[in-house]
């Protein structure tokens, strides 16, 4: 937008925004889909993730025109208020006074504008986060279940990074690196350094972790522009690396993976991790707000999913030709660590080995910062404040610990991916945006009358649709809890 943007970040283009978004959906949930694919069935998964693809572009699509109807609601509370401070302030001037001094009915409803004309009423300008809107369109029962959904996938996320980095080490050091051996198996109990259990070399590494990581929880991080960058970069010659070999390994008739076409035991698993591979809708006010032309917003995201669709098939599917199901890894770069047959270089070994110890190291304090603040956020009261201790040290600690001791309980992260994903998951990237779309329609209509044509309104306008988003997310939830029980009671 010409003027720039004061209350959202620096403005930047379209296609920055679709790089932006791209590197937002691509995260830690790809390196646990290839197992998933391979457990589940590569039909069922090509099925299944590109359905879900769609359910999670239209959910997108219902959380930009919920950011359009906030603006709009803000505008109109906002005219309102200078309404009445223009009516308090002109009450001692006679008419005459008013024309020249106030001239109330030639100022313009916003300060901001466009270079061509005042703002439209749905434009994106301020930057309206998901929490924010929470509380304009729903009651306090609404705002304190979208808290709890959000904290409940903040803890899974922070659980998946504090088991991530720790494996990763564990791998390193007590893989096999040196090609004498060949491809090794590994378990647990197996002996790392002298007595230590390959287990224990793991709980070793968390522990280093947690004391190193830990102490942001207690301050305030935040993310600069040159780590986003760099992350971005190791991420995508990582990725590459990883397609470009097991290609290779395919092409030169080396690929040991057989999978099945269907394997109905592995779906729930498999939506949890494509429902956690998916998520941005939480993130998309932060992103979707700055872009400087949002005039083909629709066609960016159109574009994005079609991109991330066809990466997310690419990865998951020459990882399961190439390496046999039954040997694929929770974290599939570990698949290029301990195998000296597809990779013999020692220094990219190490680099992918490495690799997610870097990149989830630098979020895990902003996700931290973001559960404590959002706890904060769910026991406030205006007007009031919290004591020292409260606030410099329980909500830390209850941000830090409960992740850190499910990563000491368990590392299989495709796991904690899918749960992460089926639960909380489905809760921020169907159900709220579901409902943030509908009853901001609700909430708006009355203001803007029902000739207003929201310009990003989603092309799901129906209420179908949301009624069938909030019916599927019901199913899921309990076909995935029935699926979970069902395989406790054979264990």
């Amino acid at each position: 937008m010409a003027g720039g943007i004061t209350e959202s970040g620096e403005p930047y283009s379209p296609f920055v925004g679709l790089v932006y978004m791209f590197n937002l959906i691509v995260g830690t949930g790809a390196l646990t889909m290839p197992r998933a694919f391979a457990t589940a069935g590569w039909v069922v998964s090509l099925a299944l993730i590109s359905f879900l693809a769609f359910m999670s572009y239209m959910n997108t699509t219902f959380v930009i025109e919920a950011m359009a109807s906030a603006n709009a609601q803000l505008r109109w509370k906002r005219r309102e208020q200078e309404e009445v401070e223009d009516s308090d302030s002109t009450s001692d001037y006679s008419d005459d006074d008013v024309i020249i001094r106030g001239r109330p009915e030639a100022r313009p409803i916003l300060s901001i504008q466009r270079s061509g004309g005042p703002v439209d009423q749905f434009d994106i300008v301020e930057r309206v986060e998901m929490g924010q809107m929470a509380s304009m369109f729903f009651n306090k029962v609404g705002v304190n279940m979208f808290y709890i959904c959000i904290i409940v996938y903040l803890y899974g996320d922070l659980a998946i990074y504090a088991a991530a980095v720790p494996l990763s080490l564990m791998e390193v050091a007590c893989g096999n690196q040196s090609c004498s051996a060949g491809s090794v198996q590994y378990n647990d109990t197996d002996v790392c350094w002298g007595s230590i259990s390959r287990l224990n070399a793991y709980r070793v590494f968390l522990s280093v972790f947690t004391v190193m990581m830990g102490p942001f929880t207690f301050f305030n991080a935040q993310k600069t522009k040159y780590l986003q960058i760099l992350t971005s970069l190791m991420r995508w010659i990582a990725f590459t690396m990883m397609i470009i070999l097991a290609l290779i390994r395919i092409a030169g008739g080396r690929g040991e993976g057989r999978p099945p076409v269907a394997q109905l035991s592995g779906v729930p698993n498999l939506f949890g991790v494509c429902v956690y591979s998916f998520m941005c809708q939480h993130s998309l006010p932060s992103l979707v707000t700055p872009i400087s032309d949002k005039t083909r917003v629709g066609a960016l995201v159109v574009t994005d999913y079609i991109l991330i669709l066809a990466f997310y098939s690419l990865l998951s599917f020459t990882a399961i030709f190439c390496f046999d199901s039954s040997l694929l890894h929770d974290m599939y770069t570990l698949n290029f660590t301990d195998n000296c047959d597809v990779l013999n270089v020692p220094a990219l070994r190490y680099f992918l080995g490495l690799f997610p110890v870097f990149t989830i190291s630098t979020n895990f304090p902003i996700i931290a910062v973001t559960l404590r603040n959002n706890w904060k956020t769910l026991f406030h009261r205006d007007g009031g404040t919290y004591p020292w201790v409260v606030d410099r040290l329980v909500f830390p600690l209850i941000t830090l610990v409960p992740p850190v001791i499910v990563a000491f309980c368990t590392h299989n992260l495709e796991s904690l991916v899918g749960i992460t994903g089926a639960y909380a998951g489905t809760g921020i990237q169907y159900v709220i945006p579901a409902l943030l779309v509908f009853f901001s329609r609700r909430h708006l209509e009355p203001v803007v009358g029902r000739e207003a044509v929201n310009k990003h309104r989603s092309p799901f306008r129906h209420a179908f649709w949301v009624w069938f988003v909030v019916v599927w997310a019901a199913f899921c939830l309990m076909f995935v809890t029935a699926n979970i029980i069902l395989t406790d009671t054979k264990k």
